[in-house]
């Protein structure tokens, strides 16, 4: 296992290489000048002309002077060395922008996949055992309407209509963790139910569909002609065989999860890194992106990561060279 943790963490640096690449020369393919942007700021600031000189001037000191390569190659020796470099706006280090945005990040994700599955496993089970059942085909259609409904259609609906018919809405500022922890559980309760809610629906088809292949499996209707109970057959023996393609399922859902963020952060109002994409998009500051993108793809890469080392535990016929 040791050789295979090294091989993947070593095909890690190509994969980055290869994002940062993307990453880099997509952001600047957005329409609209940043440098005029920049200054028609300075010049209502100033309240003076612009300039041609003017926009040389800010071109030169942003180092955007050079082209895209010799750019590239600036930035992404900064990055090998662990900077992510300077906002073109204010020119603070990203890292200040980014790492203080994390925990809220990371607690939104962590609670989400916790619904997620506390409402996917339990459910899919359920349908599996008590197939063509009214409560499979109950289980069924739940799952396929929180498949097909967008979280944030829900997620504008619940910030518009409770406040118009009953004067309430969710709560707009945030409170951190240090500061009060189940105020600031409270802020993020509802967001993570909506983001869980709709990565259940694939969990729970894909539970289904494997639970019913798993019991329909010789040692399973072995262990049915023993006379063990329900639980024992289910928890002990299908279960844990069932699991590898749900694992499989919900690390894939890494990368919607973080798309999720993006708008569920900014619905609510949450100081996320997913709100500080937004942002940084909207003001071109390309930097932050960048940033963002490369330090959002080496997580979604150590998850992926830790999903395949999970097989193993699930199922000791999995060996890893």
């Amino acid at each position: 296992m040791r050789a295979y943790i090294i091989r993947r963490l070593l095909l890690v640096i190509p994969t980055l290489l290869l994002l940062s690449l993307l990453v880099f020369f997509s952001i600047r393919l957005l329409p609209g000048d940043l440098i005029q942007i920049m200054a028609g700021v300075e010049e209502w600031r100033l309240g003076a002309g612009g300039t041609e000189e003017a926009v040389v001037k800010i071109r030169q000191e942003l180092g955007l002077d050079a082209p895209p390569w010799v750019q590239y190659g600036r930035w992404l020796g900064d990055l090998v060395r662990g900077d992510l470099g300077d906002s073109l706006w204010t020119r603070r280090p990203v890292a200040e922008f980014i790492f203080p945005r994390l925990p809220v990040t990371f607690a939104l994700g962590i609670m989400a996949i916790i619904v997620s599955q506390t409402i996917a496993l339990p459910m899919g089970i359920y349908s599996a055992i008590r197939q063509d059942t009214g409560g499979d085909y109950i289980g069924r259609t739940i799952a396929i309407a929180l498949i097909a409904i967008p979280s944030f259609w829900v997620g504008t609906m619940i910030m518009v209509f409770p406040s118009l018919w009953w004067h309430w809405a969710p709560p707009m500022e945030f409170i951190h963790f240090s500061v009060n922890p189940w105020k600031s559980i409270e802020i993020l309760l509802i967001p993570a139910l909506l983001l869980g809610m709709f990565m259940s629906g694939s969990t729970m088809r894909m539970t289904r569909t494997m639970m019913l292949e798993v019991l329909r499996q010789d040692y399973v209707r072995t262990a049915w002609a023993k006379g063990l109970g329900e639980r024992v057959v289910i928890i002990r023996h299908a279960l844990k065989n069932a699991l590898i393609p749900v694992v499989t399922i919900v690390g894939l859902q890494m990368p919607v999860l973080i798309a999720g963020t993006v708008v569920i952060e900014s619905i609510f109002n949450l100081p996320g890194v997913g709100r500080l994409m937004i942002f940084a998009i909207n003001e071109r500051d390309y930097t932050i992106v960048s940033g963002i993108n490369m330090l959002i793809g080496a997580v979604v890469m150590l998850i992926n990561l830790t999903v395949d080392l999970t097989y193993a535990y699930l199922d000791p016929r999995v060996k890893y060279k």
